[in-house]
């Protein structure tokens, strides 16, 4: 089947989670301008990647066990119409990498966790534009990552880095002063350190504003998310983390600023909706056209900003001290952090002990003499300090 002149090719990894179902809401309502090459899923949830997969007509699905991929093929075999071709079946652990290399020409990666970061490589060495909605694969594996990208490459999806980047476009590098990533402060925004002592899973999962996995959720409620988002501003932009602030603004409109030297502040506004930075990652630098509705401004409204308590929420603070330690610092800290999440959810940790024991991670890290062995080599040595991170969690919390 031939590609209609201009109409970008899409790889879609993670396609059935929160990112995945967006962006493809994004394409449906985009005319010609997408098609949809391959779509991967862990396999959690083989109905809807079915259904995904027959809509649109993909070449190849990807799913990360056998057992998942001989139940998808029986759910593809059973809803395809005669005549129709059946998809490519890919499983295993290398099944999300070998999609990414397809000849496409954007790879949507949005893919939850660490596990990311071998797709992010293997797109960006095919020569392919990565859409990046992982951002622990760029915290993970930022030089690696950032050696493998050409000019252009790596396009973000994150509201924050989607926004920096469209106000980044006003001035030239030189010009810009420094980068303000806006936060919403989560469900305990207010609070001071001591009221978070008793905080349970289900409070942590009660975000205001956005409606996202239980993971980044917690992230939010932790602000580890917008630690995560400060390491990955400065491997984007390439602005010191001397230069990077971050302010809390409850009603998560204004998505983040850019300060240029002339003291002009240049802020993207939208109401909280993904499909728009996805739509603009798919079709960078273009806009595409009705991606999600814009703000009212026949109605009255406030915005309000205000500083981190960095004591309540130590966990930005952190993440710079990681980001500034660089080599796999940051590897360090993302694998702690999922881990002592997943041990939160478990009964295994408690709220304040999830940044309390990475701080304690990060710490045996930077005091250990392999902290010194300065960038990664390949992804060997950014699953090894993550496995060594994981260790020392288990080891603390007793797993």
């Amino acid at each position: 089947m031939s590609t209609p002149a201009g109409q970008r090719r899409i790889v879609l990894l993670g396609s059935t989670g929160s990112i995945g179902t967006q962006a493809l809401d994004v394409i449906s309502r985009a005319g010609d301008r997408f098609s949809v090459t391959a779509i991967c899923a862990g396999g959690a949830n083989l109905e809807l990647l079915a259904e995904q997969a027959l809509r649109w007509q993909v070449g190849y699905v990807g799913v990360s066990t056998d057992a998942a991929a001989r139940e998808l093929t029986e759910r593809l075999a059973a809803g395809r119409s005669d005549g129709e071709p059946t998809p490519q079946v890919l499983a295993g652990p290398d099944a999300t990498a070998e999609l990414a290399t397809l000849d496409c020409d954007v790879v949507l990666n949005g893919v939850a966790g660490a596990q990311g970061l071998r797709a992010t490589l293997a797109a960006l060495q095919a020569g392919r534009t990565v859409a990046l909605a992982n951002k622990e694969s760029l915290i993970a594996g930022g030089p690696l990552v950032l050696a493998a990208a050409g000019a252009g490459q790596l396009v973000p999806v994150d509201s924050e880095h989607s926004a920096l980047a469209q106000c980044l476009r006003s001035g030239s590098a030189a010009e810009v002063r420094r980068l303000v990533l806006t936060a919403s402060g989560g469900p305990f925004r207010g609070c001071r350190r001591e009221e978070l002592t008793a905080v349970t899973p289900r409070q942590a999962l009660a975000h205001p504003t956005w409606a996202m996995g239980p993971l980044i959720t917690t992230n939010s409620a932790t602000l580890v998310n917008k630690g995560l988002e400060l390491i990955e501003a400065q491997l984007l932009y390439g602005v010191g983390y001397d230069r990077i602030d971050v302010v809390v603004h409850p009603q998560s409109i204004v998505h983040s600023m850019v300060e240029f030297v002339d003291g002009a502040t240049l802020a993207q506004a939208s109401p909280p909706d993904m499909r728009l930075p996805i739509a603009l990652a798919l079709a960078w630098p273009d806009r595409v056209e009705g991606a999600a509705p814009g703000l009212d401004w026949s109605q009255a409204q406030a915005w309000t900003f205000e500083p981190v308590d960095n004591e309540a929420f130590p966990a930005i603070e952190l993440a710079r001290a990681a980001g500034i330690a660089g080599g796999c610092a940051p590897a360090v800290y993302n694998a702690a952090n999922e881990e002592a999440v997943a041990a939160f959810h478990s009964g295994g940790c408690g709220f304040l002990g999830i940044v309390d024991t990475v701080r304690l991670v990060l710490d045996r890290w930077l005091a250990d003499e392999h902290a010194a062995a300065g960038d990664p080599r390949d992804i060997a040595d950014v699953e090894q300090a993550q496995h060594w991170a994981r260790r020392q969690v288990a080891a603390t919390l007793g797993g």
